[in-house]
């Protein structure tokens, strides 16, 4: 028989709760790394202006590669859930092991493609000072992307096992870490040298490492991890399931750069806008970035949630908590877009005291408020997705709505090109940019529903139809033949 998961209010009560269990040490722990950020802006611009431009500059190429690092290694989430829903809790760790030198492949060659992309300081029209720091910034941190590829796929075990506290727990000590190495090491205290913007980055790339080894240290002797420890013995790559892996984390790693590109190209586009339109939109982008962190950690766990309801062999139930999912993002959601609608002059206020800053970052704001609403559906809805081991239909709708949707309309009414008979009479600037932004996030969050709908009921009924099958071959219809 057919498993059965009705929408009951009591059902309902306890899917939200396992999920709120399973979220929130995540969401601090995502919370303390995006502080991580914040503290380098914040501490190297206390440094000197040039400091802080080497620190903006070197972190937009290692958010980007970082971003994308992430997301590669993100398949392994989905991987160990099926396996671990199914009770095959014993090749868990051969996944693991395997997924340790997928991450040292990824790693090694992050590490090169952000060294390589410092070739675009020299078209930047930088001063010969700025361009140097930035680029020692980025050679420094790079050294830290294996660690990270090693850190997310333990990270994705960890929490595909229910295991969450952990990474709340090395996230915030590496956050007060980071904080540390920058007070010694930007200004010099304690008769270390004073190394500047620089040195954000060799306490973001030891840091990296540190995380490594302490989640290393907690597996190695927390009880939950026994039944599935991966480092019992040395295991040489197997590449079918290195490549199975790459096949399901690559179009994730896809998506991820192509959601950071184009808001970094957006942002390119804003600044011949000057510096009140610039600061403005940045500012109402860091915020919603920060708040963003909340959709974004119930999707994660939606990974872990859908993958065990697959691995269990139940789909109804998969269907069932994907929507419980997306609606608890979705609820976080309005509620961030009410906060950010009723208090959005306060948090100009907090972030500048320019007052033609703060006028027009509360306008955006109110456009950054309903971007909460598509922008937690579109993140819940792609992860719940990505619980199914499906990764490919999700990379092409989000494709399509950053590149194909809010980066041209953007363009269109942020820039009001001469020759276009639909543009705006005059260009609306960072405000057009933000309306291209809701209606690209807008279609993806429409289409990813709709997906997830159809993927959700057709593993339904696949599933409900292999027991009438198995029935009509045991009465002499003889072995089911693949088509």
């Amino acid at each position: 028989m057919p498993h059965t998961t009705a929408f009951t209010l009591s059902a309902i009560r306890a899917e939200a709760s396992a999920l709120w269990r399973l979220a929130w040490p995540m969401l601090i722990g995502q919370l303390a790394t995006v502080g991580m950020g914040v503290a380098d802006v914040a501490m190297s611009g206390h440094a000197s202006a040039e400091e802080l431009a080497a620190v903006s500059l070197g972190a937009s190429i290692w958010s980007i590669v970082l971003v994308t690092i992430t997301g590669i290694m993100m398949a392994i989430n989905s991987v160990v859930a099926h396996e671990f829903g199914a009770g095959r809790i014993e090749r868990v760790p051969h996944i693991v092991r395997q997924s340790m030198w997928k991450a040292l492949g990824v790693g090694l060659a992050g590490c090169l493609l952000a060294n390589l992309v410092t070739v675009v300081f020299d078209h930047l029209y930088l001063s010969d000072e700025v361009n140097a720091k930035a680029s020692l910034f980025v050679h420094i941190i790079s050294t830290g992307l294996p660690a990270l590829a090693a850190y997310r796929a333990l990270y994705g075990y960890s929490t595909s096992i229910n295991q969450t506290k952990p990474v709340m727990v090395i996230a915030l000590g590496a956050l007060a870490l980071n904080v540390l190495i920058n007070w010694l090491l930007i200004y010099g205290h304690w008769g270390l040298p004073q190394m500047g913007g620089v040195g954000c980055a060799v306490a973001t790339s030891a840091c990296m490492w540190l995380m490594l080894a302490a989640m290393l240290l907690w597996m190695r002797h927390a009880p939950a991890y026994r039944a599935t420890y991966p480092f019992t013995h040395w295991e040489w790559p197997h590449w079918p399931e290195i490549g199975s892996m790459l096949r399901l984390g690559l179009p994730i790693g896809v998506t991820y750069f192509a959601e950071v590109s184009a808001f970094g190209v957006i942002s390119l586009l804003v600044a011949r806008y000057g510096v009140v339109q610039v600061s403005a939109h940045q500012i109402a982008l860091n915020f919603s970035s920060v708040v963003f962190m909340v959709p974004l950690t119930f999707g994660i766990a939606l990974v872990t949630r859908v993958g065990h309801a697959i691995g269990e062999g139940n789909p109804r139930k998969a269907r069932f908590v994907s929507w419980i999912g997306v609606a608890m993002a979705l609820a976080a959601a309005v509620l961030s877009a009410i906060g950010i609608t009723l208090f959005r002059h306060q948090i100009a206020q907090a972030y500048t005291s320019d007052p033609a800053v703060q006028q027009l970052c509360a306008q955006l704001l109110l456009f950054a408020a309903i971007f909460q609403l598509s922008d937690a559906t579109q993140v819940a809805t792609s992860c719940a997705i990505r619980g199914y081991k499906v990764t490919r239909p999700a990379m092409l709708i989000q494709l399509l709505a950053f590149w194909g949707v809010s980066l041209p309309l953007g363009y269109v009414l942020g820039l009001a090109p001469a020759g276009l008979p639909w543009a705006p009479a005059a260009p609306m600037a960072a405000s057009g940019f933000w309306i291209g932004l809701v209606l690209g996030l807008t279609v993806a969050a429409l289409l990813l529903t709709w997906y997830l709908n159809r993927l959700s009921l057709r593993c339904m009924r696949e599933a409900e139809a292999e027991p009438a099958a198995a029935a009509g071959r045991g009465a002499g219809s003889g072995p089911k033949v693949a088509t």
